[in-house]
Parts: C-alpha cells; sequence; structure tokens
C-alpha cells in the first residue's frame, strides 16, 4: 500500500494529542497524554521540557501501531504559541524549564519597555502589543537565568526556540532548528512585514540572532524524522505551525470573511485578511499561514483570550469537581441563567481587547441565593463574554459583519457552552464536526506539501458540516447581560489601577 497517511502532532498546553490522517481526510487513529503546568510562583506559569517530548513521543508510538510504517509519508506539528525553550546545541539538553505563554514573569521589563514609549515601534514592527504573552521578554529571562546565557546564545553554543522548534530538534535527532512562520510572528522578535529576524528588537530584548530558528513556510520541507520507536526514519516533516492558525486552516477559512474561534486553555479569535490590517482596539496583527514561500503569507487578526478553559479548571477545582469540563457543564445547566453573577476571570491578568497583566479575577453580584450552579453557569458565561469583546473589535477593525462564528477547540465540545455564545454574540455558531481541527489543519498543510491533495479548493470538499446553535435571546435580554458584564470588567480594572497606585505610593 502506498504512503497515504500524515501524522499529525498537537502539542497543547495541558495535553498533547497526535493523530493519523488519510488522503480521504479521515482520522484512522489519534492518541492524548495530559502534560504537567507547574506554577512555581504567583502569574508564573512553566512545564518541563523532556515532559513536553516524552508526551510527544507516547502520543505518536500509540498512533503508529495503527497502520503499517510503509504508509507514513509525512510528519505534521502544531503547538501552543509564545511558549519559549532554551536548549544546548551540542547535547540537546533543556537549560531551564519551558516558560507558557501565559506566564507574566517578564512582566517588570514589559513594562519598563512601555514606560520608556517603546510601545509604537514594537507594534508597528511585530503588529503585537508589549505584553509578558510573547516570547521575547520571556527569551531575555531565560539567558539571564543560565550561566553565560547571552553569550553562549551568542557564540551559537545554545538554541532558542518556540515549541515547533523544539520538537522538530528531537525529531529529526538534532539535525534541524527551525520553526515556521507563524510561530516566529509571535515572539515579538520577528518582522512581519519584511519576514524575517529583526536585529533591532533583538538587541532590544537582548536575544542573540545566533540562537534562533530558521524561519520557513508552514508548508515546507523542515527536514525528516530519525527512527524513534515506533516512527521510522526518513519521514519528512511537512508542515509546522501555531495551533490557531492550524484551527483557521482546518475551518477551510481560506479567504476572508470567516472569523473563528478555538476554545482550549485560553481562546482566540482569528479572522485572515488579504494584508496586514493595524488593529486600533487592542488585537494582535499576524500571520495566519505561508505555503511554500514565504512571500506569499497570508495575514490575520487575532484576539487572544488568557483564560477560558483555565477558568472552567479553576472552579471545577474549588468546587472539587475532578471531572472538570463534564461536570461544570452538568451544574451550570441546574440553573436557566446565571442569577446576575459575573465572574471575570483574570487568572494571569486579562487578554484582549484589554491588555492589563495587572488585572486579577473578580466575583460579583453574589446573593444569599447564589449556588455552586450560578458559579458554573456565570463562568461559562465569562467565556462567551470574552469572545464578544473581542468579536466587536474585530469587525471594527476589518470592516464586515461575519455572517456567523466558526467554533473549534476542547471547549466547543461543550454544548451549552456554545448556546451560551450564539446567544451572547447573537450570531449562529458553526462548531467543527472535528474536535481535532489544529491538527487537521496541520496534516492539511504537509499533505499539500508533499502532493497528497492538489489544492485548497480539494480539501474544501473534504469539510464536513457541522453543529449549528442558533441565538435564541431577545436583543434587549443579550444588550442587558452584556452591560452587566461591561460594568463587572470596569470594576476589575479600576481594581488593577488601584493597587497598582498603592504600590507606587
Amino acid at each position: 500500500m502506498s504512503a497515504d497517511c500524515i501524522l499529525a502532532i498537537d502539542q497543547g498546553t495541558t495535553n498533547t494529542k497526535a493523530i493519523l490522517v488519510d488522503a480521504t481526510g479521515a482520522i484512522v487513529a489519534q492518541a492524548s497524554r495530559p502534560v504537567a503546568v507547574s506554577y512555581p510562583q504567583p502569574a508564573w506559569v512553566e512545564q518541563d521540557p523532556r515532559v513536553l517530548w516524552s508526551s510527544v513521543q507516547q502520543a505518536m508510538d500509540e498512533c503508529l501501531v495503527a497502520v503499517s510504517a510503509g504508509r507514513l509519508a509525512a510528519v505534521a506539528i502544531t503547538n501552543q504559541r509564545e511558549t519559549i525553550l532554551l536548549w544546548d546545541r551540542q547535547t540537546g539538553e533543556p537549560l531551564g524549564p519551558a516558560v507558557v505563554w501565559q506566564c507574566h514573569r517578564s512582566a517588570p521589563f514589559c513594562q519598563e519597555l512601555s514606560a520608556r514609549g517603546l510601545e509604537p515601534f514594537i507594534r508597528e514592527r511585530t503588529g503585537l502589543t508589549i505584553d509578558p504573552m510573547f516570547s521575547a521578554a520571556k527569551a531575555r529571562w531565560l539567558l539571564a537565568h543560565t550561566a553565560d546565557g547571552s553569550e553562549r546564545a551568542a557564540r551559537g553554543e545554545l538554541c532558542l526556540g518556540t515549541v515547533d522548534s523544539w520538537l522538530l530538534w528531537n525529531l529529526t535527532g538534532g539535525g534541524v532548528h527551525a520553526c515556521d512562520v507563524t510561530n516566529a510572528s509571535r515572539t515579538q522578535l520577528f518582522d512581519i512585514h519584511n519576514l524575517r529576524w529583526d536585529t533591532e528588537l533583538a538587541d532590544l530584548f537582548g536575544v542573540p540572532l545566533a540562537a534562533l530558528p530558521e524561519v520557513k513556510p508552514s508548508s515546507a520541507s523542515f527536514g525528516a524524522t530519525v527512527a524513534l520507536n515506533t516512527l521510522p526514519a526518513n519521514v519528512p516533516v511537512a508542515s509546522m505551525i501555531g495551533d490557531s492558525h492550524a484551527a483557521l486552516f482546518g475551518h477551510a477559512a481560506f479567504r476572508p470573511g470567516g472569523v473563528k474561534a478555538t476554545y482550549g486553555t485560553g481562546s482566540s479569535l482569528m479572522a485572515s485578511t488579504p494584508t496586514a490590517v493595524r488593529s486600533e482596539r487592542g488585537l494582535s496583527t499576524t500571520i495566519a499561514w505561508a505555503r511554500d514561500r514565504l512571500d506569499h503569507a497570508t495575514y490575520a487578526l487575532e484576539g487572544n483570550i488568557y483564560a477560558t478553559g483555565a477558568a472552567v479548571a479553576w472552579l471545577a477545582d474549588i468546587l472539587g469537581r475532578g471531572d472538570s469540563a463534564e461536570g461544570i457543564e452538568r451544574l451550570a445547566s441546574q440553573v436557566p441563567d446565571s442569577g446576575s453573577v459575573y465572574f471575570v476571570p483574570a487568572l494571569v491578568g486579562l487578554g484582549a481587547p484589554y491588555w492589563n497583566d495587572a488585572a486579577r479575577g473578580m466575583i460579583s453580584g453574589l446573593v444569599g441565593g447564589t449556588r455552586p450552579a450560578h458559579l458554573a453557569r456565570a463562568t461559562l458565561e465569562s467565556i462567551a463574554y470574552q469572545v464578544r469583546d473581542v468579536l466587536d473589535a474585530l469587525v471594527q477593525d476589518v470592516g464586515f459583519e461575519p455572517g456567523c462564528l466558526l467554533a473549534d477547540g476542547g471547549g466547543s465540545r461543550n454544548d451549552l457552552l456554545m448556546q451560551i455564545q450564539a446567544d451572547i454574540v447573537g450570531l449562529p455558531v458553526i462548531r467543527s464536526a472535528s474536535a481535532e481541527l489544529s491538527a487537521l489543519g496541520a496534516a492539511w498543510l504537509a499533505g499539500l506539501a508533499i502532493g497528497l491533495w492538489s489544492s485548497e479548493d480539494e480539501l474544501e470538499t473534504l469539510v464536513p458540516a457541522g453543529d449549528r446553535f442558533e441565538p435564541r435571546l431577545s436583543a434587549v435580554e443579550r444588550e442587558a447581560r452584556i452591560a452587566g458584564w461591561q460594568q463587572a470588567v470596569a470594576c476589575t480594572l479600576f481594581d488593577a489601577t488601584r493597587r497598582a497606585q498603592q504600590r507606587k505610593g
């Protein structure tokens, strides 16, 4: 039998998934492994690079036993973004933790950059606001906390990279240090207009260019595998792409007009744009993907929300419900609404469109009759409200109203959340039929690179119809609930300002 399967690795914040996709677009095998997340200090988030790689190996091995080695045509990678790692180029040993995208240990340096008035310059060059979420300030921290880190990096002895580059390094036995353009565009070290690492930005953040990976298109030749357990040698790694970008591609939203929301630990709203559109409302200009050549990049506008699935997991832990998302959905279903309770889940600050890393979580509207079910409902509603905030900003920036909201990610499997989302945005929500859309999008890009599929038009024929959720709330009720949410956010931001002033005083 000819090689007709793509192995797609989806390395996320809390789990690693692997799927095998055949030429019809069907998933013929899949596996998942959890990944531990550590919180060594308040607002610090990190992972063990060795554990990340081990989870990938385990998921790959379980998947690959389902097919003969001869059917494996290519490997695809999609990954949590902005998370940054540092390792020794000769030994491949990590020299610190993987500093996760949620981590705010670099907040003081980001505040220093803002105080120096560098926001316009950085935003113009990278499309990104100054925020601890992005990789550059984290990379600076890693180098500063490694013996002779900057000097060794400048001599080419160390590798700095996002998760895709770490996986590629291991898959190729240390043969290739590269990343794709979408991951590069999220580091705050990459010029999204000239499509290259930027020397001024690298100097500003103190990151030697010699340590950074080669940047390639999302659908390209990234090298070949070495033999690893059930993974045979000489299989081409044919695509790498950030998870949110991969999900947009997996929706077949190849042309401007579609808006998707990915519901994971955090959430991302993204819409492709014909050119690099500068946001005036707190969104990020980024690269959606680049096929074949860097100078053929497709751009996008994106809004990143820090805590959506993380808010559900937090509440489940507080309430002692180990089944997390499923238990919270069942609990929230016991009441028709939150009883005017609002939860602003600023567990590590607020992301788009507010970008306030000093904000802290707040629950308001509690009364004697408030029960755990109301808190569960308020938590699900908080996800929908945050998505609505970003969608409003995106619509104003791009100048068009989408006919629906495309949904994917683990949280999209929650029927109640999807109905609440439709009610809050006042649009139909179309949930992807695939629960593994990021991995599927990465597989599609790999298949295009090796000729398994001929075009985006062919890929569109492989997309099954998704579930549709129609809004049920009246416009009056919708606006009343949104007004209550906006008041809760205003209180959260006021509290952040008050605490900041107290620290200065």
